[in-house]
């Protein structure tokens, strides 16, 4: 299995995205491209103590630490 064969095996299925700066972030799959780009549906993450929703997010791939 290659890297990205298990992105691919997580597409529509809930992640967490950890970025650089530390934050969380929650999430179904939606897309991914070579460069590790990613699109989450149904984004949540913390902002301070205030949980923040959003319907369609765009992470770029140079952000990020960890996905699982």
């Amino acid at each position: 299995m290659k890297p990205m064969d298990a992105l691919g095996d997580a597409l529509d299925k809930e992640v967490m995205v950890k970025t650089k700066n530390g934050m969380e972030i929650y999430g179904k799959l939606k897309a991914f491209d070579i460069h590790v780009n990613v699109v989450l549906e149904n984004a949540r993450f913390k902002d301070g103590d205030i949980e923040k929703k959003v319907p369609k997010m765009f992470i770029r791939g140079d952000t990020i630490v960890l996905i699982c």
